[in-house]
């Protein structure tokens, strides 16, 4: 269980090397900020790769442009940390994709060397590492209008935990439950591609199990949930990747 969350601020973070055995690397980001592990923000357009980049030309409004590209080169930074690379020498690429095939699977490092996932909410960003396929989400406490578009997507089980709550206590454990849900599709590479009802979470304070993944709800500032889904080690398998 992961009951600390490293904070990445404007300094230079410790470089902890590759995550071993079980272990798992958590950390979180104020996307406002102007400076981003020792690298101004501004200055992220020559540590991105091309595909970032465009995808950044492409936020129009400036709040947005501002957050992807805090996030990235956080993301950078650190795996940097991990691999002993400079940010802008990490090469990302994408696994194929478990649903079709298709070249548009999870975001990976290329060679494999480390598992990861960001994700990132409002004005918040969650980075995870591990030796194993891993997928981390932060969600701001959805409003009244996303819970009424999502919860007849969710499993029937889950809309009727949901709905038995009074309102505001409903709000609180519908963004639990979607950040559990994201961490879980993350982590497999399916995204919505298949839909919210399947598999079974459950929107309880604690998460109901998944069969070869360990999940767990993480600290996380108020208005917000997060929650982090790593896959166990396969048997006979190395764990550190």
């Amino acid at each position: 269980m992961i009951e600390r969350v490293n904070q990445l601020g404007s300094d230079a973070p410790e470089s902890g090397g590759l995550p071993r055995g079980r272990s798992v690397a958590v950390w979180s980001l104020d996307t406002t900020l102007r400076r981003v592990g020792g690298r101004a923000v501004d200055g992220a357009w020559t540590v991105l790769d091309a595909g970032e980049r465009d995808r950044a030309e492409r936020l129009v409004r400036a709040a947005d442009r501002q957050r992807y590209l805090a996030s990235h080169l956080g993301l950078r930074i650190l795996l940097g940390g991990c691999l002993g690379l400079a940010p802008e020498e990490v090469s990302l690429v994408r696994e194929d994709c478990p649903c079709c095939g298709g070249p548009h699977g999870r975001p990976a490092v290329a060679g494999g060397a480390v598992h990861f996932s960001l994700s990132h909410s409002g004005n918040l960003a969650y980075f995870a590492f591990a030796g194993t396929p891993v997928g981390v989400d932060v969600e701001e406490t959805p409003g009244a209008s996303a819970m009424a578009d999502v919860l007849s997507s969710l499993h029937p089980d889950e809309t009727a935990e949901l709905t038995a709550l009074p309102g505001p206590e409903r709000r609180a454990a519908l963004g639990r439950l979607w950040s559990r849900k994201e961490a879980y599709l993350k982590g497999t590479g399916t995204g919505l591609a298949k839909g919210l009802a399947d598999p079974y979470i459950g929107a309880a304070p604690a998460p109901g199990p998944l069969p070869g993944w360990t999940l767990t709800d993480l600290p996380a500032p108020a208005g917000y949930a997060a929650a982090l889904a790593v896959a166990d080690p396969a048997p006979g398998r190395s764990r550190t990747g």
